[in-house]
């Protein structure tokens, strides 16, 4: 008789977020364990940034960049804090 070492990904079915959920609730009453949701939270329709293309002066990226760097956070970060204060 053949072994069959693989698994048959291909032919497996997919378990729906339902299931996910109700599996979490299933370990949690059983186990005590509580599933925390990994990533960012949720934004708001107000609060989700557009993303755009734009081009920039190299001298407005240099000092950007030096900035974030100084900051420690990233690049963007400080071209759109600047720009919320000129419109704030």
């Amino acid at each position: 008789m053949k072994k069959n070492d693989e698994f048959p990904f291909a032919h497996a079915r997919r378990i729906t977020p339902l299931e996910v959920i109700a599996a979490e609730q299933a370990i949690q009453e059983q186990f005590g364990i509580n599933y925390t949701r990994r990533g960012r939270p949720v934004k708001s329709e107000t609060e989700k940034y557009q993303s755009v293309s734009i081009r920039l002066h190299p001298q407005v990226i240099t000092w950007a960049k030096s900035e974030a760097e100084k900051q420690g956070v990233g690049y963007q970060t400080i071209i759109n804090e600047a720009l919320l204060k000129l419109v704030s």
